[in-house]
């Protein structure tokens, strides 16, 4: 039996790139997916994807920033397919600058898709999921950078490491609902919001774009090795197709040894 057969899976930032990849990881496995992402385009393409592997999904244009968008979107999903049992929260950019040239309203701007979206949509679900008495599973995408920091990015790395605090939290509110949460922390993912940092960071660094990736981005991996959504969408279909409350409020660093615990 496939491990997310009949299970429903909200999908932030599905468009492209890791969320697009547990999305066809999950439908592969049975589950039915909300892909809500800003790409509208994108979305509907990866929605067409998982229709020819053989299951069902929903692509929705949602800012994730935006309370009633995130509302609207999750009863959308329920009336689609009647429920949520899994929330990956998965949205969100980069901005690179040193601090004293970092402007508040890309501060303001990362935490808002960061955090304030990770905290909407995880209300919206969690409602659903405690009404339906099913419990459910919310994964955070966390980073590396939820335990360690980097030069040039510091809303990142304080929004992702605020990602872990949340997921503790919800971990210890849901317990009674059976609903887990626990973050995925990324090393570096050859990703479009990777691929446009390599030249940003190359700029204020005064070094090579091959520079960057190999003194900057894999420097402190075990092969030098990027981390690949592959890798990432195993990870996620562990933490959500876990059977009991003995893994949550957990974070797992997947880097190829980039940060060790």
């Amino acid at each position: 039996m496939r491990r997310l057969e009949g299970k429903i899976a909200f999908i932030t930032g599905a468009a492209s790139g890791i969320g697009k990849e547990i999305a066809l990881e999950f439908a592969h496995e049975g589950a039915k997916i909300i892909i809500a992402d800003l790409n509208q385009q994108g979305a509907d393409n990866t929605a067409a994807e998982i229709e020819k592997i053989g299951s069902s999904a929903i692509s929705i244009a949602v800012d994730v920033t935006d309370e009633s968008q995130v509302e609207a979107a999750t009863q959308r999903a329920i009336k689609t397919f009647g429920n949520i049992d899994i929330l990956i929260s998965n949205a969100g950019i980069q901005i690179v600058h040193p601090i004293e040239d970092f402007s508040f309203s890309d501060w303001k701007k990362m935490l808002a898709i960061h955090l304030d979206g990770a905290f909407l949509t995880t209300r919206a679900c969690m409602k659903q999921m405690i009404a339906s008495n099913k419990g459910g599973s919310i994964i955070y995408m966390g980073s590396v950078h939820s335990k360690e920091a980097s030069m040039l990015k510091a809303p990142y790395v304080t929004a992702k490491h605020g990602l872990i605090g949340l997921a503790k939290t919800v971990a210890k509110e849901g317990a009674k609902h059976n609903i887990r949460a626990n973050v995925i922390c990324p090393g570096f993912v050859r990703t479009p919001l990777v691929e446009k940092q390599i030249p940003q960071q190359a700029m204020v660094l005064g070094i090579s774009e091959e520079e960057v990736v190999k003194n900057v981005m894999l420097k402190e991996t075990v092969d030098g090795e990027f981390t690949t959504t592959a890798d990432i969408a195993q990870v996620a279909l562990m933490f959500a197709s876990f059977q009991s409350n003995a893994l949550t409020g957990q974070s797992l660093v997947v880097s190829h040894g980039w940060f060790m615990q």
